[in-house]
């Protein structure tokens, strides 16, 4: 039972709101001398790890400072500034299609988006852009919700999007997780399974960016009185 008081640490630190990648060696760290290992065994094996799956990184590091230049000279900027002459564009519409973008491509194992990547650099923006078309300057919490938006339609379309294609890490580690508990699942039937939650993610973040929609109006209508009574 001490062995799990890695996962103890991680949820404290998530908590706590710790540096998220100390959290994880010091939880991993931990975890390894609990359960026998010296503290050199332990550096060893993440030292072995980082070394066989170095390649993982790669589209990161190479990806991360293209991202970076194309910031500086104002990519964020042309597209918030592109979405707020689009006169049918609202912050819940350009959010809803990139969610059907990706998870669709998701679905067909295409990885075409992501935090930085993407959502950073240019849904955001383009999210912020058509508030900001529609209404004018936007209250900095309103812009954070927006953001938090962006990030979450990212997150839950990748999700459910992944498990519709058997060749996925989370389909394989489910399979394999089966076959060591005796259960003999195919990869089509767990994909197969998996579009009935795409469709209900689908549907319930389409509803969400609708009442997205609807809170920015509320919002901008409230803060539009607050500032009439103000003078």
């Amino acid at each position: 039972m001490l062995k799990l008081i890695g996962i103890l640490l991680v949820a404290v630190g998530f908590l706590f709101r710790l540096n998220t990648l100390l959290v994880v060696m010091v939880a991993g760290i931990v975890t390894g001398m609990v359960a026998g290992m010296s503290f050199y065994d332990v550096i060893s094996m993440f030292g072995k790890f980082f070394i066989e799956n170095r390649y993982m990184s790669m589209p990161i590091l190479l990806t991360l400072p293209v991202i970076g230049i194309l910031e500086r000279y104002g990519l964020k900027e042309r597209a918030e500034a592109l979405i707020s002459k689009s006169k049918g564009a609202t912050t819940g519409r350009v959010l809803m299609s990139y969610f059907t973008i990706r998870e669709a491509s998701a679905a067909v194992g295409l990885n075409i988006g992501g935090h930085a990547q993407t959502v950073r650099p240019l849904v955001a923006p383009m999210a912020e852009g058509a508030a900001h078309g529609r209404y004018g300057k936007l209250p900095e919490k309103l812009k954070e919700k927006i953001k938090a938006n962006a990030a979450a339609a990212e997150n839950t379309a990748w999700f459910f999007g992944e498990d519709i294609f058997i060749a996925t890490g989370a389909i394989l580690l489910m399979k394999g997780f089966f076959d060591s508990v005796g259960m003999h699942v195919g990869v089509w039937d767990m994909a197969l399974w998996g579009i009935p939650t795409a469709i209900s993610a689908f549907i319930v973040s389409w509803i969400r960016f609708k009442q997205f929609d609807k809170y920015i109006e509320k919002t901008m209508k409230k803060e539009e009185s607050q500032q009439k009574e103000a003078i």
